[in-house]
């Protein structure tokens, strides 16, 4: 397997591999990763889709990308997924898959037409003082020491960052600024997460700075992520004969193990109560989801919540069986064993009357709800939150199920075992009604107002998963297995706890991206994987990355001791006229 970019091999065609139609491929998990792996096989790797066979633990397929529909209850997603330009995995992959919403597209046709005529912006980023958009919003409020640091952790190799978390580089500058606030209630990162993931998303996403605050730089699904990504997927492969077979749990995979090679040999597996086992050979390729963000959530209701539980899930007990037989194979116990307390664990779904909540969110967003174009355009942060809560509400209907007169709405708090400013409880302790009152009071809803509208005008589902940020705990090298360990035959980790080079976990283009890569080398796919955008080596994004951190300011203007400041005058009278002072006139900084 190489890497490769621009579209010479982008647009090229793999051949058939040799002996292709001799191999079978058995996935573990059909999450995105999953189906992702059975796509490339068929696509790239020309081998029949009967020939593979997906094993998923639940009754149906999504994994983490989820969305139902409860009569009588609501409507419920975990989560929802936030996707940029550079995904060059995922869109690879979608580019082939056929969209069920427009005849004669794909996926990626639709997706890309959607944003083209509704493209994502934010109106509103954060607020305050019960239901006020801050002054301050839209800037990265950073101190002269904030940006310093920062820079420091952008230049620092990742192997120096080896057992550091997020506070140990940063100082209370930096976890004070608008920056921190953008950052931690956007990807999920709380203080004590590790610094190298921390510092993996500065440089995957460095070309994105301008569009941090107003969320220019996000695009979403039309609808919940299962209607939009999941089912043409399952859609897909279905037509191409692919064996997917639901309520199977994978126990354990015995592997032969020599110095120099290893080959997964049975698969072991419970189904409708009962064991079986499926012998394999160096021909009966295995793809392993290890590891979940969403395994073992639980569910409660507007009237209850949703039960604390800590108890690993099948992938979880699967990857530690793995584990056993070798360190190539990774530590899960360091993403699911003693997760600290402070962390987020609730997410919670709310199905409004639209005519109710609706008031509250054109005052700041200055857009209606039911038109089937962005709202909110991400998440909207409370900043004096105890809870730290976050909330979003995407196109509208969510749901095809929805009624014209519903809205759906996505709230979640980062800091799950803190007690509310309305509700004297912590988020993981609350019923649906009781994440309503929160809300509503931070939305600035009359208090005299807000147990009737939270009891009347909603119905919300608290979702429980104790996982969910496992993703960002403090690691070492091999802590995650390799997408191919050492010598491996026909065994590949995928998903987002696999380890590959320079991306992002918690992305759907991580999950792709390692079932790209598990497939094409397992297979010899002649075609290359393409490699993580590389703005963070781009002058031209380092420099717009500067104007745009110091909250818009030219070298001249930026607060600078006497010395600092006057080298940087000598500077720019040096590189006048040069490629150097073009680079730095075009982004603003002279």
């Amino acid at each position: 397997m190489r890497y490769t970019n621009g579209n010479y091999e982008a647009f090229a065609r793999a051949r058939k591999p040799e002996g292709v139609d001799d191999k079978s491929a058995y996935i573990v998990g059909a999450g995105l990763a999953g189906m992702a792996a059975a796509v490339f096989l068929i696509r790239d790797g020309h081998m029949k889709g009967e020939h593979i066979h997906l094993f998923e633990e639940l009754s149906l397929s999504g994994g983490s990308l989820d969305g139902k529909f409860i009569p009588h209850d609501g409507f419920v997603t975990r989560g929802g997924r936030e996707m940029e330009n550079h995904f060059e995995c995922l869109w690879d992959l979608f580019r082939s898959v056929p969209s069920l919403e427009v005849e004669d597209a794909s996926v990626l046709d639709e997706f890309y037409w959607l944003n083209q005529d509704d493209p994502n912006s934010s109106n509103c980023r954060i607020i305050h003082n019960r239901g006020e958009r801050a002054a301050d919003d839209g800037d990265f409020t950073l101190s002269k020491k904030a940006q310093k640091e920062l820079v420091e952790l952008f230049m620092t190799s990742e192997d120096q960052l080896i057992g550091k978390k997020i506070e140990d580089v940063f100082g209370e500058e930096f976890f004070e600024s608008n920056f921190w606030l953008y950052w931690c209630s956007m990807f999920a990162f709380e203080k004590w997460h590790s610094a190298i993931e921390m510092r993996r998303y500065v440089m995957r996403f460095i070309h994105h700075i301008k569009g941090l605050p107003d969320f220019t730089a996000l695009k979403f699904t039309r609808y919940n992520q299962y209607e939009s990504l999941v089912k043409p997927l399952i859609a897909y492969l279905e037509d191409q004969g692919v064996d997917f077979q639901y309520g199977t749990k994978i126990n354990d995979i015995k592997v032969a193990i020599t110095p120099e090679t290893k080959v997964a040999q049975t698969l072991l597996l419970t189904k409708e109560g009962k064991t079986q086992e499926i012998p394999l050979t160096e021909n009966d390729l295995v793809f392993v989801t290890n590891g979940s963000i969403t395994e073992s959530s639980t569910q409660g209701d507007h009237h209850t919540p949703a039960p604390i539980t800590h108890e690993l899930g099948g992938s979880w007990n699967l990857w530690k069986n793995l584990a056993k037989q070798s360190p190539e194979f990774g530590h899960p116990e360091v993403f699911c064993d003693n997760l600290p307390e402070e962390s987020w664990f609730v997410s919670a779904t709310a199905t409004w009357d639209t005519a109710a909540i609706e008031p509250y969110i054109c005052r700041l967003t200055q857009r209606k709800l039911n038109t089937g174009k962005v709202v909110t355009g991400g998440i909207i942060t409370v900043k004096d939150s105890n809870w730290l809560m976050s909330f979003a509400i995407h196109r509208q209907p969510h749901f095809k199920e929805q009624n014209a007169n519903q809205t759906v709405m996505w709230i979640y708090g980062l800091l799950s075992n803190q007690v509310g400013n309305y509700v004297k409880k912590p988020i993981e302790q609350c019923t649906g009604e009781e994440i309503a009152q929160e809300l509503l009071y931070h939305l600035g809803v009359p208090e005299a107002d807000i147990q009737k509208m939270a009891a009347e005008a909603c119905t919300v589902i608290p979702v429980y998963m104790p996982f969910i940020t496992s993703y960002f705990m403090l690691r070492e090298p091999g802590d995650r297995p390799k997408v191919l360990p050492q010598g491996s035959k026909n065994l590949a980790f995928i998903g987002n706890f696999a380890d590959t080079e320079r991306d992002t976990v918690f992305t759907t283009e991580y999950s792709v991206r390692t079932a790209m890569e598990a497939v094409y080398q397992l297979l010899d796919v002649e075609r290359g994987v393409p490699e993580v955008f590389d703005s963070a080596y781009d002058l031209r994004t380092l420099a717009s990355s500067v104007y745009y951190l110091s909250d818009r300011k030219k070298l001249s203007e930026m607060d600078l001791p006497f010395v600092e400041k006057h080298v940087l005058e000598h500077f720019a009278k040096k590189v006048d006229h040069t490629y150097i002072g073009d680079v730095l006139k075009d982004n603003h900084l002279l």
